[in-house]
């Protein structure tokens, strides 16, 4: 829950990608991650931005899964007609739609989704575009030349960034192609090669990673062996999984503000990712 005029009357005034009549600064130290009492927290610099995007797509029954179950499902429980309330039950997977993995996900021990700290939650970001490449090899991955290649052209990586994959999928989802499942049940969808994660875990100072897919591994390593879930959560980093609108925002420049229920135990969820440029 944020102050007063803050995120909420820019979601109620803004359309999906809506220029805001004035600028907008967001003080960070408001958000630090929490601290032992009497202890001051440090403050950030204030962010500024005057243009949100809404990078989440909207979950509806049918929401495309690798497996091909149906992970959500809504039952009206109570309508206006009858009782003069609106109100349904949903029942679905944690994973599914626009969401996040939280470390435990793929780890024995890992945090919750409610446990990471909400200066985690609002994070640079830097967008990787493969999405060329993509188009004629649905098996290929963002690599660590591929983050060479944007630090060339865009200087290093922000420190406690997200990096998200632009694969040209988040304009698939009512595509076949959005699973990439062929006729032998294997899923042909790009994501991030293992080295990549391995460098950026080990040479950067990043938070979290994202991709336009449903899955943060490619297609083909989503069937069990899963190599950047494991380095990648593993490590205590979230990931972030069918990213949209990514053609939206700049590949440097922006913040993301992710906005996952606050559920006890939950090993993600779905997430209302908006960002902020």
């Amino acid at each position: 829950m944020c102050p007063p005029g803050c995120l909420h009357s820019i979601c109620e005034n803004a359309t999906r990608r809506g220029l805001l009549k004035a600028g907008f600064t967001l003080g960070l130290g408001a958000v630090a991650a929490t601290v032992a009492p009497g202890v001051k927290a440090a403050r950030a610099a204030p962010l500024s931005f005057t243009e949100t995007v809404d990078m989440s797509h909207a979950l509806y029954e049918g929401f495309p899964t690798f497996s091909g179950d149906k992970w959500f499902t809504v039952e009206n429980i109570v309508n206006f007609a009858k009782d003069k309330v609106n109100l349904n039950r949903w029942t679905l997977m944690e994973h599914t739609g626009t969401h996040m993995d939280a470390p435990i996900h793929f780890s024995a021990d890992g945090m919750t989704a409610d446990m990471i700290p909400l200066s985690d939650l609002i994070v640079p970001v830097a967008v990787i575009n493969i999405a060329a490449r993509a188009e004629g090899n649905a098996d290929t991955s963002l690599t660590p030349d591929d983050i060479k290649a944007w630090e060339a052209k865009n200087g290093p990586l922000p420190e406690g960034c997200c990096v998200v994959m632009n694969s040209g999928w988040h304009r698939l989802v009512d595509d076949p192609r959005f699973t990439g499942k062929d006729g032998e049940g294997k899923n042909h969808t790009p994501g991030f090669h293992v080295e990549a994660a391995q460098m950026l875990i080990g040479e950067r100072n990043v938070k979290g990673i994202g991709v336009d897919t449903l899955s943060l591994d490619t297609g083909l390593n989503s069937s069990g062996a899963f190599p950047v879930h494991y380095e990648w959560l593993g490590s205590g980093r979230w990931g972030v999984e069918a990213v949209a609108n990514l053609d939206e925002i700049p590949e440097s420049g922006a913040h993301l503000f992710l906005g996952i229920p606050k559920v006890k135990g939950a090993t993600g969820g779905p997430t209302r990712v908006i960002a902020l440029l």
